[in-house]
C-alpha cells in the first residue's frame, strides 16, 4: 500500500496533511514541501539490562554528578543557576551582532584559565578571526582550543580525541552531517547535529553550549524539538544602539527560569552588571517635565527605570512615537488620560532612558504621570517613583513585588512614591520613603502634580 503524502515546513519542521503557501507554525511563505512520512514500525525489542546500567535506587544516586561549576562570570552563573553542570547542554539564542560569540569566548577563556581544556568550534568564522576577537577582549589561554570546522563527523572526532572540559559550538546551524540530506541549517540537519552533540556531551559528561540563530520574530531557528532536546535555553537580548545586554533563561532544568543577567557591552568585551539601574536614569539633576521613575521587575531583579514623554501640537495627523515601551499600552493610557485632558490632537513621544525595554503593566502609572506632566509643562515631585497598573476605568491596580520594588527605589535614593490603594498591606515601607496610596489616575495626578490643573478637554 502506497504511503500517504504529507507536507513538511523546511523552516520549523511543522507537518500538515495538505500543501499550504504559508506555514501555520512559523508563518514563513514558500517553505512547505511535499515529503513521504517515515514508516512507524516498532523494531526495537526488549533486552535484559546490564548489571552496571540497570535501575538504581534514588537514594544511591550521586548528586555530585549534577553540581554546577562556576564559569567565573557572575551574571552568566546567575541565570544558569550557579554555573554549568557536567553533561548539560545549553542553547544560547540571539539576534546577529548582539554579542553571543563574545560572551561565550569569555566564558571559554575564564574556564581555560582554571586549568580546564575548552574546545571552541566555530563554523561561521575562521580561527584567525576568533583569535583577533580573543586578543581584543583579553580571552587568550593556552588550553583554549579552536576548530574552524563545519563537518559534524570531524567535530565529533575532535571531541573524542581532545576530551574537553567545556565544549562551545558556534553555531548549531552551521554544522552538517554527510549522512543526512539537506543544507546546513535545515530541519533534518539541525535535528541530527543536535542529537549527535547531545549524545557526545552526555557520554563524556562535557558541559556544552550551542549557539542558535533566531528567526525574524525572535524564536529559535530550526525544528521546535531542538528546544526540547537541550537542558537549558537562554535568550541573549539587546538593542543594537544600546550597551545593555540581557540574558534570560527560557528553560532551565538546573535552576530558575525567572532570573535575568545583565551585561555591559564595551570595547573590551562583556562586563557583568550586578547593579544596572544606573543605566536607565538621566544624569541631570534638574527636574524636567514629562519625566517619571518606576521600578520594573525583570525576573526576580528590580530595576529603577526612567520614563520620559513629550507632548506637542500636531502639524497634520497626530503622531504616536514609542521607544522601549509597548505601543498598545500607551494607546490605552492615552485613551484613559483623554477623559481628563485633551490629547487626541497632539503629537505624543514616549521613551525609556538607556534603551531599556519595558512591557509589564506595573509601569502604567509612571507612564501616565509622565504624560500628564508633559501636558502641563510642570515637573513631578523630585525623586518620585510611581508603581501601578491602570485599568480602562482609570482605577490603579496593585502589582506583585511591591516590597521589593520600594526597597530598590529607597536604595537608589528615592524618597517619594505613588502606588495603588491597598498596596502597602503587609508590606514593609522603607523609613526614608513617603508613600501615597491612590485609587484612581485623577487622584494620582493631583498627588504628583500639586497645585496644577490639567488643560480641560473640549466638551
Amino acid at each position: 500500500m502506497a504511503s500517504t503524502m504529507q507536507y513538511l515546513c523546511s523552516a520549523c519542521g511543522h507537518t500538515t496533511a495538505k500543501w499550504l503557501g504559508r506555514c501555520p507554525q512559523c508563518h514563513e511563505w514558500g517553505t512547505v514541501e511535499e515529503t513521504v512520512p517515515a514508516r512507524r514500525t516498532v523494531r526495537t525489542q526488549a533486552k535484559p539490562a546490564p548489571d552496571d546500567s540497570g535501575a538504581t535506587p534514588i537514594t544511591e544516586v550521586d548528586r555530585r554528578l549534577a553540581e554546577a561549576r562556576s564559569t567565573h562570570i557572575p551574571e552568566f552563573d546567575r541565570v544558569l543557576g550557579g554555573g554549568l553542570v557536567p553533561g548539560a547542554v545549553v542553547l544560547l539564542a540571539g539576534e546577529p551582532g548582539v554579542g553571543k560569540s563574545t560572551l561565550l569566548l569569555e566564558v571559554g577563556s575564564w574556564t581555560a584559565r582554571q586549568g580546564a581544556r575548552v574546545l571552541y568550534v566555530t563554523g561561521e568564522e575562521s580561527a584567525a578571526q576568533v583569535r583577533l576577537r580573543a586578543e581584543r577582549v583579553d580571552a587568550m589561554s593556552e588550553t583554549l582550543y579552536l576548530s574552524a570546522e563545519t563537518d559534524l563527523g570531524i567535530v565529533l572526532g575532535t571531541i573524542d580525541q581532545l576530551q574537553p572540559d567545556l565544549l562551545i559550538i558556534d553555531s548549531v546551524q552551521t554544522l552538517a552531517s554527510a549522512d543526512v540530506d539537506g543544507a546546513p541549517g535545515g530541519v533534518a540537519q539541525v535535528r541530527e547535529v543536535a542529537a549527535a552533540v547531545i549524545r557526545a556531551a552526555k557520554d563524556h559528561a562535557i558541559p556544552t553550549v550551542l549557539v542558535g540563530h533566531v528567526t525574524k520574530d525572535g524564536s529559535v531557528a530550526g525544528p521546535r524539538t531542538l528546544e526540547h532536546l537541550v537542558d537549558v535555553v537562554c535568550s541573549f537580548e539587546g538593542e543594537r544602539h544600546s550597551r545593555l545586554r540581557m540574558l534570560r533563561a527560557v528553560k532551565n532544568r538546573y535552576g530558575p527560569t525567572d532570573e535575568v543577567g545583565c551585561f555591559d557591552m564595551t570595547e573590551s568585551g562583556m562586563e557583568s552588571l550586578p547593579d544596572p539601574s544606573g543605566l536607565f536614569l538621566t544624569r541631570s539633576a534638574t527636574r524636567a517635565p514629562g519625566s517619571c521613575l518606576t521600578v520594573a521587575l525583570e525576573g526576580r531583579r528590580p530595576m529603577l527605570i526612567e520614563v520620559q514623554s513629550l507632548i506637542d501640537d500636531a502639524h497634520g495627523h497626530p503622531r504616536r512615537t514609542v521607544s522601549g515601551l509597548d505601543a498598545n499600552r500607551i494607546a490605552m493610557i492615552l485613551a484613559v488620560l483623554g477623559r481628563l485632558t485633551k490629547t487626541a490632537d497632539k503629537d505624543v513621544f514616549s521613551a525609556t532612558v538607556g534603551g531599556m525595554r519595558v512591557s509589564e503593566p506595573a509601569c502604567d502609572l509612571a507612564l501616565a504621570l509622565s504624560l500628564a506632566s508633559a501636558r502641563t509643562g510642570e515637573p513631578l515631585y523630585s525623586r518620585l517613583v510611581a508603581i501601578g497598573e491602570i485599568s480602562l476605568s482609570g482605577e490603579i491596580r496593585q502589582v506583585p513585588g511591591m516590597g521589593q520594588r520600594l526597597s530598590e527605589a529607597a536604595r537608589q535614593g528615592i524618597t517619594n512614591a505613588v502606588v495603588a490603594g491597598g498596596s502597602l498591606d503587609n508590606v514593609p515601607v522603607p523609613d526614608s520613603m513617603r508613600v501615597a496610596e491612590c485609587e484612581d489616575l485623577a487622584e494620582a495626578i493631583a498627588m504628583a502634580l500639586p497645585d496644577t490643573t490639567l488643560p480641560a478637554r473640549d466638551g
